[in-house]
């Protein structure tokens, strides 16, 4: 076999593939196997038809195309092996020559890895926030720590921001129940804004055995988009009581005293403001990274990405009982803003990946078995199931490859970290060594598994992709 490789452009290639005939001999003697066990011959047992008599019945062209059928895929790929040609999509083939008993010629057209100079990593330079934990940040904290310990009193007064009333409430829609819009014994904070649009105001100033109605605009289910009429009654009004920022408060939540208490909160803060400071130190790393390469990109890998962020999107408004014009409405912008918006991230998400596989291939890295291991049961603990469960997750749904590419870029980008100069706003120098596995990405996003056990990415733009659906 010959073949010769064509440059189109700096992302696609053209293969031109010469084979002599008895290169694809196994797949010939297979073709009139398969036929002849098709066609029935007097005389003959099924499958046992000379390949005379069925080029006499079926056409020798019939079994050719069969036979060339089958032999494309392995000839494509020991072609793409012999060239040393790196595809990153599916190829367009087309047979331009079968002469029988002689050989066989067919391109090839593919989009493959750019090639692009790396930039020396010590170049790069980055500023991050100070990790500066303030008396503020503490007080705080304790404060929403407080709030959790707090007691409900009920009070014989009209309902106020911040007080939680007990509700019985009830939507309908042109005299319709709407599905899944009544409920008894409701507890919701006046003032959170949680709940319906306009039950801040229908409850406000309201006290036990009050009752009003309100209308508001329903934004998912059976009945989105749609003005229903809101029956509330409120059953209890109750005032918040937080315990005492004291030693006593904190015996009870397994502190020796408030200072520990506050001791603890310090720390915990601190690890947080480091993490975050270190998360947005890989982030603009990258950022500098890819700001410094020109890379094309191949279209056909764009496209498929752009569409697949399209379909997630779609499965996901689908599931919250929304449709794409609703969404669109909700976030305040137009369609072509959207589709710029995932084409932009589609774009970025490409060039991403290409330069770290680039670094990757650069500095000869992989995976070993501890690594990916040590991967599974991070992200198993992160959706709260065993690393068995996780594992098969990722094995049934045909992931395994891609974690592994994810978990070598995530050390790619780690090794650009480690070069890159990264001080905070105060000038000081920032280390980020003992948050190195925490910031190493082993994929572009955490995986979360739902109520029925299906492992899910949610992307920075908000839509889902289940790992089963590929």
């Amino acid at each position: 076999m010959q073949s010769a490789v064509e440059t189109l452009s700096p992302t696609r290639v053209r293969l031109t593939v010469d084979v002599p005939f008895e290169d694809f001999k196994k797949e010939l003697d297979s073709a009139y196997k398969k036929i002849g066990a098709q066609v029935r011959v007097q005389g003959f047992r099924p499958g046992k038809v000379p390949p005379r008599i069925l080029d006499q019945r079926v056409g020798r062209g019939v079994v050719l195309e069969e036979a060339v059928q089958e032999a494309l895929p392995r000839l494509y790929t020991e072609a793409v092996t012999e060239s040393g040609v790196a595809p990153v999509g599916r190829p367009e083939v087309d047979v331009t020559n079968l002469d029988d008993g002689q050989s066989l010629t067919f391109t090839a057209e593919v989009d493959v890895r750019p090639e692009f100079e790396l930039p020396a990593f010590d170049s790069l330079s980055i500023t991050v926030e100070d990790a500066v934990v303030s008396d503020e940040d503490i007080t705080k904290q304790v404060d929403e720590l407080r709030e959790r310990f707090a007691k409900l009193n009920p009070v014989e007064r009209a309902a106020g921001e911040g007080d939680y009333v007990t509700l019985d409430l009830a939507a309908t829609v042109d005299g319709a129940e709407v599905p899944g819009g009544t409920a008894t014994g409701l507890s919701y904070e006046v003032g959170s804004g949680d709940l319906l649009e306009g039950m801040d105001e229908a409850v406000t100033g309201r006290s036990a055995g009050d009752a009003t109605t309100f209308t508001t605009t329903l934004v998912a289910g059976e009945f989105a988009g749609q003005s229903a009429e809101v029956a509330v009654t409120v059953q209890a009004v109750n005032e918040r009581e937080l315990p005492g920022a004291d030693d006593a408060w904190a015996e009870t939540t397994g502190f020796g005293s408030f200072e520990e208490l506050q001791a603890d909160v310090r720390d915990r803060l601190q690890r947080m403001k480091k993490l975050e400071q270190g998360v947005q130190a890989r982030d603009k790393v990258l950022e500098a990274l890819l700001a410094t390469v020109e890379v094309p990109l191949p279209e056909s890998v764009v496209e498929a990405e752009l569409e697949w962020r399209r379909q997630s999107t779609t499965t996901q408004l689908q599931q919250s009982g929304m449709t794409l014009d609703q969404y669109l409405e909700a976030e305040g912008k137009g369609e072509e803003a959207f589709e710029q918006e995932l084409s932009t991230g589609a774009r970025d998400a490409v060039k991403a990946q290409l330069v770290l596989d680039a670094i990757a291939d650069a500095e000869e890295m992989g995976v070993n078995d501890a690594e990916l291991t040590d991967q599974v049961v991070r992200r198993a603990q992160r959706a709260g199931v065993s690393p068995d469960q996780y594992a098969q997750s990722v094995v049934q749904s045909g992931q395994l490859q891609g974690l592994v590419a994810e978990v070598r870029r995530g050390k790619a980008l780690a090794s650009v970290m480690e070069a890159a100069t990264i001080t905070d706003a105060s000038g000081a120098a920032v280390d980020l060594e003992d948050l190195r596995d925490d910031l190493v990405p082993s994929a572009p996003e955490d995986t979360e598994f739902d109520d029925e056990g299906r492992p899910f990415h949610t992307h920075a733009d908000g839509t889902v992709h289940y790992l089963d659906e590929g």
